[in-house]
């Protein structure tokens, strides 16, 4: 039985969740404030915590900083901003989800079950990331596809990089600009596409459908 905890002030939220989660056979922690949070994450085995943003004591940032200092437990960030900045700055800090507030249970469960597969595929591990045939270094910056070294530039690593952290999340072309080229970019969104393109022609095989999927009016997503 998985076990997770949940660190979330709001005592009607964090009880619907806790419920939630013992419905779907989770065992679960809870705690009120970032400070006892944190004190329970590094003593515990946890599988998986739910951390809000907003919290007295430390806030949501701080708590992740002094987690992934002593552990690589997997973190979805809780958030009642939905601002970009907001989300860059949770996963900045450590974490490798985020979900706003208010939110359907039901998506909650898949990005655990999401995360939770790329553990079990490997692709958590803090030094690669796994998808299918691609394989990415993080410390040596190293993609291959069947063990066969892919040339990328910096920028399409690190657009790469973002699509293989967020499998089977749609990212718009704003977040990828952003976090791939900088907050205070003057470049046009478009660039985005041309990019997506350069990666197409390098990961892609010639006789199969596209790693990366466009989703028309929303950006670009790797399925899972």
């Amino acid at each position: 039985m998985r076990k997770i905890l949940i660190i979330e002030d709001e005592a009607n939220l964090s009880n619907f969740i806790r419920l939630e989660l013992e419905y779907e056979k989770y065992e679960v922690l809870v705690s009120f404030n970032g400070r006892d949070g944190v004190k329970q994450a590094l003593e515990e085995d946890i599988d998986l915590i739910l951390l809000d943003l907003m919290l007295p004591g430390l806030n949501g940032i701080e708590v992740c900083r002094r987690i992934r200092a002593e552990k690589n437990t997997p973190i979805i960030m809780i958030t009642a901003r939905d601002s970009v900045l907001d989300r860059i700055s949770g996963l900045d800090s450590g974490a490798d989800d985020y979900i706003s507030k208010p939110f359907e249970i039901e998506e909650l469960l898949a990005r655990m079950r999401a995360i939770f597969r790329r553990i079990e595929n490997g692709g958590h591990s803090s030094h690669k990331l796994i998808y299918q045939d691609l394989e990415m270094d993080l410390e040596a910056r190293i993609v291959k596809r069947d063990n066969e070294v892919i040339e990328l530039t910096k920028k399409e690593f690190n657009l790469l990089r973002l699509l293989m952290e967020n499998v089977n999340r749609v990212l718009t072309r704003e977040i990828l600009l952003e976090e791939v080229w900088g907050y205070d970019t003057s470049i046009e969104t478009n660039v985005v596409d041309v990019y997506v393109s350069y990666l197409r022609a390098k990961v892609d095989k010639k006789d199969q459908d596209s790693h990366i999927q466009t989703v028309r009016g929303a950006g670009y997503v790797l399925r899972q």
